[in-house]
């Protein structure tokens, strides 16, 4: 997918079966950006979503009110 950090990133998201497209399209997630890119599943990973899972699932990690794109995660 992607996402926009102030600049647009590609992320490859082990949430497929969780969330489709269409469920994050125009949503704010939380990523870790300050990753060195990984090939995964043949394509350039710049970052990684953040999820948490327990027995209801997976659930992406959000903010809990709308911020600028590529605000600092402290």
């Amino acid at each position: 997918m992607t996402v926009d950090i102030g600049e647009e990133r590609t992320v490859v998201a082990g949430i497929l079966g969780h969330y489709s497209a269409e469920d994050l399209l125009g949503r704010q997630v939380v990523i870790v950006a300050n990753l060195e890119p990984a090939k995964l599943m043949g394509v350039e990973s710049q970052g990684m979503i953040l999820a948490a899972e327990d027995e209801t699932g997976v659930h992406i990690i959000v903010p809990d009110r709308e911020m600028r794109p590529g605000s600092i995660v402290k």
